[in-house]
């Protein structure tokens, strides 16, 4: 039985830059010294993007920082990793982005039960200056309603 630590790595600024339209849950193809720096925590999905290259999906610009105990074997910590999805989920992917405005982003990186690494990517459209000023006013909103509850 695998310890069930909770190593969840999330992309804040995806839900932030992003109006986040639909989930998919993908496999990632790791080495060995990647799976154990996840495990330590010690990776980052900011800047990240997904891009469809020759009907695969790849994640592009995931930090995964080198192993600290890993000899020369060890992996380069920005490389381009493949995304496991079954063929209906790429074709609707692919459906999906083809549309302008539209595009793939990691939103959340963790280990399931079965110690194995999952990215969660989301078809996202870009939001616009005004539209990231009403996140922030509404989030502000609700924090404000949440003080006069408690009080």
């Amino acid at each position: 039985m695998r310890p069930s630590n909770k190593i969840i790595i999330r992309n804040k600024r995806a839900s932030f830059d992003y109006e986040l339209l639909e989930h998919f849950l993908a496999g990632i193809v790791l080495t060995g010294t990647e799976i154990k720096s996840i495990r330590l925590g010690k990776a980052s999905l900011t800047d990240s993007f997904c891009q469809l290259h020759g009907g695969e999906l790849w994640a592009k610009n995931i930090q995964i920082a080198e192993y600290f105990f890993g000899n020369y074997n060890n992996h380069e910590p920005k490389r381009d990793r493949k995304l496991l999805l079954t063929k209906r989920e790429l074709r609707k992917l692919e459906r999906l982005t083809k549309e302008t405005g539209f595009t793939i982003v990691p939103t959340k990186l963790f280990i399931n039960e079965k110690g194995l690494a999952k990215l969660d990517v989301a078809v996202a459209k870009g939001k616009k200056t005004y539209d990231k000023r009403q996140t922030l006013k509404a989030r502000e909103d609700q924090r404000e309603m949440d003080r006069q509850f408690k009080h």
